[in-house]
């Protein structure tokens, strides 16, 4: 597509780079574009893009794939998004005081909205995935912002006995922690998974027993349509009529 539509895949790289800018704006009631003012982080990110996509025998592409270096890379990106996280929360909360879920939605927004602009993304690319909904399956870094930005929220509003910059500190470790082994040993589980495993059951039922009851009146009602009720029994007086017919019968 870089080749055929250069513009839209320009398009698609800023929304990669400035997607979550984008949607905080918008959660605020400010401009969507108002990021791209900053001249010097467009240029940074098209340079980017222009390296990845044209580079003579995609010199640049390899030398950012190459494993230590791409691990170094995604430390840099964690560290970053809980930076973004933490500065969503906290210019939330400087416009709302005690709206708790606006400082979630706006950090959240702000630590994973590269993800949850992906369908927007693949509209660009012509293609349509309602399937691959963000928010249907949210990956690693998706459900990290939102438990992050919890975390970050209960600090704001004091509920949570710790400064800003030791909560900062540790979901930074923990996040890069997570996400450089994820990527070092390609694994796709999640590490909140056993929790989940867990709790969701308790609070929200569990899906394979709904599943097994569901699957259980099909196979119910397919049995009672494959076997029809018997016929009601007869009464005696025609009982009485077929036993004389018999014998007539007989006796002809």
């Amino acid at each position: 597509m870089s080749h055929k539509s250069p513009f839209a895949s320009w398009l698609c790289a800023m929304l990669h780079c400035f997607g979550s800018y984008i949607l905080a704006d918008l959660l605020l009631g400010e401009s969507p574009i108002d990021y791209f003012s900053n001249n010097s982080s467009v240029i940074l990110a098209t340079a980017v893009w222009y390296l990845i996509f044209f580079c003579p025998m995609n010199i640049f592409y390899k030398c950012v794939s190459f494993l230590p270096m791409k691990l170094i890379f995604v430390a840099m990106k964690e560290v970053v998004r809980v930076r973004k996280i933490a500065a969503g929360v906290h210019h939330a909360h400087h416009r709302y005081h005690h709206g708790w879920f606006i400082m979630m939605a706006t950090g959240w927004v702000k630590g994973s909205g590269v993800a949850l602009m992906s369908n927007v993304e693949q509209l660009l690319r012509g293609v349509w995935k309602p399937e691959t909904n963000e928010i249907l399956h949210m990956s690693f870094p998706t459900k990290a912002s939102l438990y992050g930005t919890v975390l970050f929220t209960l600090q704001q509003t004091h509920w949570l006995p710790i400064s800003e910059a030791n909560l900062i500190f540790f979901f930074t470790m923990f996040m890069i922690v997570c996400k450089v082994f994820m990527t070092a040993t390609h694994s796709h589980a999640s590490p909140f998974a056993p929790v989940e495993n867990f709790i969701c059951p308790v609070f929200f039922g569990s899906v394979s027993s709904g599943h097994t009851n569901h699957h259980h009146n099909q196979h119910g009602a397919s049995h009672e349509v494959s076997h029809p009720p018997p016929p009601p029994a007869k009464s005696k007086e025609e009982l009485n009529e077929g036993t004389r017919k018999r014998k007539a019968k007989k006796a002809e």
